[in-house]
Order: structure tokens, then sequence, then C-alpha cells
């Protein structure tokens, strides 16, 4: 939700879901200012540049599906089915554009989907497509298929990092919520 609620977050939404926006903006700092994510970046050709975060933030979410075992013992299946279910559940809080969004996600098991290269092109002919300049971004698979070792490295270096802000974010708030409510 965090990428489609923009400026000040409403106060009427559930104290959970304005924390959640508040972690996705964090996560978003962090990942933008960490030396890996800036390096992986660079691998983009100067074509692509402009969309080189995106890219990247793609290209990091095929490294993590092809090899969610490492970090979870849920099954990527399973965890999706999850994902896929709580949102339905909870379409009725998403702004409209998020609901397109989410539908367009569960119908196209996006999640699973980036497993494999096809399903990062999918994505990137997507984006393409809602993109107002023309972009031929779907062509930005060849750096990832170019780079594909360089890239996997540049991610197993960086999502330790992020797991470890994560945590530190939500040890953060656990202290934060024991002190405010006088446990």
């Amino acid at each position: 939700m965090g990428d489609f609620v923009k400026g000040r977050v409403d106060p009427g939404l559930s104290p959970a879901i304005r924390w959640g926006i508040l972690v996705h903006r964090r996560v978003d700092s962090f990942t933008d200012a960490h030396p890996v994510f800036r390096l992986s970046k660079s691998r983009v050709r100067p074509e692509f540049r402009r969309y080189a975060g995106i890219l990247v933030d793609l290209f990091y979410d095929h490294f993590l599906a092809r090899d969610w075992s490492r970090y979870s013992t849920v099954p990527l299946e399973d965890f999706a089915a999850t994902v896929y279910g709580l949102m339905e559940e909870r379409q009725h809080v998403f702004p409209a554009s998020m609901q397109r969004s989410m539908s367009y996600m569960v119908a196209n098991k996006l999640l699973q989907s980036y497993e494999e290269l096809k399903g990062v092109e999918r994505a990137l002919q997507g984006i393409e497509g809602r993109l107002k300049r023309p972009s031929r971004l779907r062509e930005a698979i060849s750096d990832l298929q170019d780079n594909h070792a360089a890239l996997a490295d540049d991610f197993s270096t960086f999502f330790p990092d992020l797991i470890r802000f994560v945590r530190e974010l939500g040890e953060s708030k656990s202290t934060a919520d024991k002190g405010h409510t006088g446990r």
C-alpha cells in the first residue's frame, strides 16, 4: 500500500496500516541509499538508467522468488496464497488504483511469476504499458540476463542487510509500543 499512498498518511487508517506504510517508506529509503543497490543500478544500460531503480527492484524480486527457501521456511506458494487472501479480504481499505493492481497481481500470481525470467519480462512489459513516455522497458530483460550472476551476488549481499534493517524497525516499534502503553 506504501506505493499507492502519497504524502501525509490518513490518520483514519488503522495503526497497523499506518505503521506498514511508514515501514515501506523507510525500506525504500534504505534501499535507495544502499551502496550495493546503487552498484546494481550501475549495471543497467545507460538507455534505461532513468528506470534503474525500478528495474533493480524487479530484478531483486526475481532473486528473492528464485532463492525463496534461503530466506523462509514457508514455501513461496503458501506465502503468496496467504498474501493474496489477505489482500482480497482487506481490499476495501485500499486506494482504487491499488485495487486494480492487486487484482492483476492475484490473477497473474505475480509473486511466484518472478521466479522465472519470463515472469520478470511480463512484469517489465506491464510497467512499460503504464508509463507515459515510450521506454522499450521490456528490452531491459537483457540487462538482467547479461548481468545475472553479478546481480545475484549483489542481491545476496544486500538482502541480509535489509532483513536486519526491518528487524531493527520492528524492535524499535515494539519498544516504543511498550513505553507508550506503560507495559
